[in-house]
């Protein structure tokens, strides 16, 4: 059974950078896309970013754009959101899942159905 790990979170000051991994163990990653989400305080969970199986593809919400980048390493089952310019509103709980696409080029941030969830890393923007 696929398992997501998620770390890299923390407290940084507004302007500064993080880099989120997110680890999977008991299958391999290349069989699905990922999505990354996040919640803050009293919002909804959002879906901010996603990567194609072969990271061919990504596509990012509005507000993360241009800061933002996902990238996946297929060979270390890992995929990573690097977090520049971070802003207090960035501040939230950060989620990796997957799902295994139809099409190996598939990329959406509101997948229908997720085959996994990881636990979550809080990353806070804050002076």
């Amino acid at each position: 059974q696929l398992q997501l790990v998620e770390s890299g979170g923390g407290l940084v000051q507004p302007g500064g950078s993080l880099r989120l991994s997110c680890v999977a163990s008991g299958s391999s990653l290349d069989q699905y896309t990922i999505v990354w989400f996040r919640q803050a305080p009293g919002k909804e969970r959002e879906g901010v970013s996603c990567i194609s199986r072969n990271g061919g593809r990504t596509q990012y919400v509005d507000s993360i754009e241009g800061r933002f980048t996902v990238s996946r390493d297929n060979a270390k089952n890992t995929v990573y959101l690097q977090m520049n310019s971070l802003k207090p509103e960035d501040t939230a709980v950060y989620y990796c899942a997957v799902f295994r696409p139809v099409l190996s080029w598939s990329c959406t941030l509101r997948p229908d159905s997720l085959d996994a969830w990881g636990q979550g890393t809080l990353v806070t923007v804050s002076s």
